[in-house]
């Protein structure tokens, strides 16, 4: 992965940290309302709730798994999808309770917390591993670009969905997001410094 999307982590938290120290701002308040007039309702938005839904990513998960693991035994590149996906969907779970936000007032609201999305956070995850590991066995220069492309556009249009139904707050769309980034480069850093490391130690029982 390019080390110049690394720093972007740094980023990433440092709008989380905001949006968590300034949750109940004026300013915070005025970007949901303005979100929310935009995107509620819209039709279109709502649909892509589906490809975020906790059942789905988990199917995702177990195919990528059996993928990895039939394909060439990749046992840490299966670590690095539990770690981006299981854990990070722990960690979102752990933040929400945390932070315990209440989603929107609608009817038949959702009972558990808001902040930050896990539709968001889990989308962002499951979809940027997706598209790591499959660039990782792609030589193309032009599929590894459209795959990367595909996996954003989805993960924003997943994010959207959450204000267009009404199911959160675009801060917390886009606390999930930032978390999810977040949690992602550090788990892509732990993989390919465990990549390098191997690589290096095959080499030495090569020459040796």
């Amino acid at each position: 992965m390019k080390k110049l999307f690394y720093p972007l982590a740094i980023v990433t938290t440092i709008v989380y940290i905001v949006l968590f120290l300034n949750i109940k701002s004026n300013w915070v308040f005025n970007l949901d309302q303005w979100a929310s007039d935009l995107l509620m309702d819209n039709k279109f938005l709502v649909f892509f709730h589906y490809f975020g839904e906790p059942a789905f990513v988990v199917v995702v998960a177990i195919v990528l798994l059996l993928v990895l693991w039939i394909r060439d035994h990749n046992y840490r590149g299966m670590f690095f999808a539990l770690v981006t996906i299981a854990a990070g969907n722990v960690l979102n779970q752990l933040l929400k309770v945390w932070v315990q936000r209440p989603r929107p007032d609608i009817p038949d609201q959702l009972k558990s917390f808001s902040f930050p999305s896990g539709h968001s956070m889990t989308g962002i995850l499951y979809l940027f591993t997706l598209a790591y590991i499959a660039t990782e066995y792609q030589s193309s220069k032009k599929v590894k670009i459209f795959t990367w492309i595909g996996a954003v556009v989805l993960t924003v249009l997943i994010g959207m969905s959450r204000v267009a139904e009404s199911r959160h707050f675009a801060s917390d769309v886009l606390a999930g997001w930032s978390m999810g980034y977040t949690w992602f480069i550090i788990a892509v850093i732990w993989y390919e410094r465990r990549k390098r490391i191997f690589k290096e130690l095959s080499q030495k029982k090569i020459e040796e």
